[in-house]
This record gives C-alpha cells, sequence and structure tokens, in this order.
C-alpha cells in the first residue's frame, strides 16, 4: 500500500485502507501487507514502482489524488494488479477502483447538523479542492437545504457554496494548525457545528471544539472518529463513515485467493450496501432529541428507496 501524503496515522482515510490490509492478513496467512507512506505528491511513482519491483501480488494507492500515477505504473505493468481508493482509472483493466457515494451519507450529516444547532450556523471545510473532498461538501449543504425546506428554516453553511463550488480549503490533509485557524474563524462567525473533510488537518477542528467547553461540536468523516482519535470522542456529533476497511479487505482477500479483480464494475459503497454511514451518536447519544434521530433514519431509508434524490458533480461516475 501507498499512502498518500496524509500519512499512515492521519486517522482518517490512510489508517481505513491499512485497517483493511491487517484484516485481510488476520483473515488469510497468505496475505503479507507492507506499505510506504508518500510525503510529497512527487513520491507516488517511484513508491508504486518499488512494489513492482519487489513483485508485490496486489498494490493499492490511497486517495484520488494518486490516479495520475497509478494510471501510468499500472498500464506499464499490465500483469500486476493494482487497487485505487477514491478514483478509478479508464482503459486500466488491472486497476480495481475502490469508491464511495460519500455524498449520501454527508447528506445525513448535514440535515443532522441543521437539526443540532444551537446557533443557526454550520461549517465545513477540505483538505484540498478534489471530488472525493468535495462530494463530502455537497451532500452536507444539501442535507442542511433539506432541513431548512422540510423545516422552513434558515440554517446557514460556512464554507462551501454547492452551486459555485466555492468555498474554504487547508490546501492540506496533515496541518492541525491550519484546521485550528479555519476553524476559529468559522466560530468567529457562530458556526457551532463544524465537517473538516481534511485528514489529519481536521484534528485542529477537534482541538477547538475541545477547548469551547461543548459549545462546538465535531462531524467527522472516513472512520469513526470515536474509535480513530479517541481522545476527541468527546466532541464528535458523528462521523461520515466510508468503509474503506471492509472494501480493501475485500479486494486483498479475493486477489490472495486467485481471483482477477479487473477494473470493472469495482466497489462502491452506498447507504444500501454500507458502504457509507453515519457512525453512532456515541458520546452524544443523550444530547441528540429522539425526533431528531428518527428522523434521520427516515432519509436514510428514504435515500436508499430513491424517494429522496441526493446529487452530486463530484460523485464517482
Amino acid at each position: 500500500m501507498v499512502t498518500d501524503t496524509g500519512g499512515i496515522d492521519d486517522r482518517s482515510f490512510n489508517a481505513s485502507a491499512w485497517a483493511g490490509l491487517q484484516a485481510a492478513k488476520e483473515a488469510q496467512s497468505s496475505v503479507d501487507p507492507k506499505y510506504v507512506a508518500s510525503t510529497a505528491e512527487a513520491d507516488y511513482e517511484p513508491n508504486l514502482r518499488q512494489f513492482v519491483t519487489q513483485k508485490c501480488n496486489f498494490i493499492l494507492s490511497v486517495g484520488g489524488l494518486m490516479g495520475g500515477a497509478t494510471e501510468k505504473v499500472a498500464k506499464e505493468n499490465t500483469s500486476q494488479q493494482f487497487g485505487i481508493v477514491d478514483s478509478s482509472i479508464a482503459g486500466a483493466t488491472n486497476v480495481f477502483p475502490m469508491q464511495f457515494a460519500t455524498e449520501q451519507a454527508a447528506f445525513l450529516a448535514g440535515y443532522l447538523a441543521a437539526g443540532y444547532s444551537k446557533s443557526g450556523k454550520v461549517a465545513t471545510y477540505g483538505g484540498l479542492k478534489i471530488p472525493p473532498v468535495t462530494v463530502f461538501m455537497d451532500g452536507f449543504a444539501d442535507g442542511v437545504a433539506y432541513f431548512n425546506k422540510q423545516k422552513s428554516k434558515n440554517v446557514a453553511v460556512l464554507g462551501w457554496d454547492k452551486a459555485k463550488q466555492n468555498g474554504t480549503f487547508a490546501e492540506n490533509f496533515g496541518d492541525q494548525n491550519k484546521g485550528k485557524s479555519i476553524t476559529n474563524t468559522f466560530v468567529a462567525q457562530g458556526a457551532d457545528v463544524v465537517m473538516p473533510v481534511a485528514g489529519g488537518t481536521g484534528l485542529g477542528t477537534a482541538d477547538v471544539a475541545k477547548a469551547s467547553g461543548g459549545k462546538v461540536s465535531v462531524i467527522w468523516v472516513d472512520q469513526d472518529g470515536c474509535k480513530s482519535a479517541e481522545q476527541y470522542c468527546d466532541v464528535f456529533l458523528t462521523t461520515v463513515v466510508k468503509n474503506i476497511t471492509d472494501a480493501v479487505e475485500k479486494a486483498v482477500a479475493d486477489g490472495a485467493s486467485g481471483k482477477t479483480l479487473g477494473s470493472t464494475p469495482g466497489y462502491l459503497g452506498t447507504l444500501e450496501n454500507e458502504g457509507v454511514s453515519l457512525a453512532p451518536y456515541n458520546q452524544f447519544d443523550s444530547k441528540v432529541d429522539a425526533g431528531l434521530k428518527s428522523e434521520v433514519d427516515k432519509l436514510k431509508a428514504d435515500i436508499i428507496a430513491g424517494t429522496v434524490k441526493v446529487e452530486s458533480a463530484n460523485a464517482p461516475k
């Protein structure tokens, strides 16, 4: 596995993917997982090539930013099996894509945030302006808009304008101080629920929430924050979960058992197949109104049934 620049300890998507490899090893002793962490985008290609040289059976790229490097290396090594999280590569029949309809779960998070907010202002920001990030922000903004429509309210979203595809970005996935700075600005503007889609950068948001004495809460992403960043569990309202772990585990297990994964149709995680979800409310369970909980549950069922449409131009194609 080659990580994105967020590193293996991002408490987010790199960590989720590594957990999938570890789970595959537990399930099949023949699986021997290893990883290399990328510190810059220039590392992607040489990191992938070193695993080709080592004749690894399955080489996993974690993150949409790695699409270009993965395409190049995979097309030069067609007998090698690759996988990629948060991207798909046209014409590369040896790259298995694992993508997620995160707009669906983020829609639920937006509705929840709007219903939970006391100030009438919620916020989101991204690590980089790329589709696997902005798809969360689209869903979140639409969930707030849906709440406003259903309740005749006017909860505002700071940090993202879906129509204009314009908003706030940290420009990285590993700078907690930047996360703090962005969050402090949102809080000064009145936001009391913040969803960072920024890997380790988002831990800065959790720090601000910790210091607020309960006035600010956080919606985490990728891995249930109460499992991946336990020390912040008391500020995590919920998490928009991408079940990268199970998707990776199954792909690795299939590969290890000799199945040819190919490139299509790949894997798409949805609310229906539990590839995306909202995590439990954990320490907020008693703080979230029972009526709001049941509305979120009903909304999930309506999205699965197709009676509520969730759409994003940034969703996996």
